[in-house]
């Protein structure tokens, strides 16, 4: 199994067979859809901390998606992991959580959000949303990641004589200002150009559905397990 990486912060993503990761580098957050037998291994054999996990997208309760997710759950109590994991996926997940913990007499020393999957909004995290849409008995997703402002460049306002202020942010965003005396001060020359913002789409069905057309038409990349 190899892992699909989306890499949002510098929009670069690796073709896999089953499994996407999400980095966040802004907050060292990893999230990934489906939790497949390996997982773990492919998350350090790639170099991430699996201890940055936050999050946990099942889009099914398919053995091949979750056969890996104990295991994983199991790691990071064993690692002393304090800071709570939130877990999205069907309604039944949590039964088979519980099962699970209970066959395998394993108790987790930390706290575990579960959100049931529906269709909207499910993650609104700043630099990135997710939405859900449920069609015919499957999840579909669209993660959105907008525009970035670009890197604002310090010694070059204050070399112009501009004290740090509210007028640093507008600045940073782009914005032009007109001074008494004539003189115009450019956010465009003070800044680096801005990130595009991206358009992923996710889907978990092979064929074709209206909906799916719909909300994929527009994306960027298409990725379909």
């Amino acid at each position: 199994m190899l892992l699909r990486y989306l890499n949002i912060d510098s929009y670069f993503f690796q073709k896999s067979n089953t499994s996407v990761l999400i980095r966040l580098f802004t907050f060292k957050d990893i999230w990934i859809f489906n939790c497949p037998e390996g997982t773990q291994v492919n998350l350090i054999s790639q170099g991430f901390k699996i201890n940055n996990l936050s999050k946990i997208i099942l889009m099914d309760l398919h053995i091949n998606n979750i056969s890996g997710l104990l295991g994983l759950l199991s790691s990071l109590n064993l690692i002393g992991r304090t800071k709570s994991l939130h877990i999205y996926g069907p309604s039944n997940l949590k039964y088979y959580l519980d099962l699970c913990k209970k066959y395998s007499r394993t108790n987790f020393s930390y706290i575990i959000y579960f959100h049931i999957l529906t269709s909207g909004l499910i993650i609104n995290h700043y630099g990135c949303r997710i939405y859900t849409l449920y069609s015919k008995f499957c999840y579909n997703f669209i993660i959105v990641s907008p525009e970035q402002s670009g890197t604002f460049y310090l010694n070059r306002a204050r070399n112009n004589n501009l004290l740090p202020g509210p007028l640093y942010g507008k600045l940073k965003k782009g914005y032009t200002f007109l001074l008494p005396d004539g003189f115009t001060i450019d956010g465009t020359k003070l800044t680096s150009s801005n990130y595009l913002g991206y358009h992923f789409s996710l889907f978990t069905s092979n064929f074709y559905q209206r909906v799916i057309f719909e909300n994929t038409s527009n994306s960027r990349v298409l990725l379909s397990r």
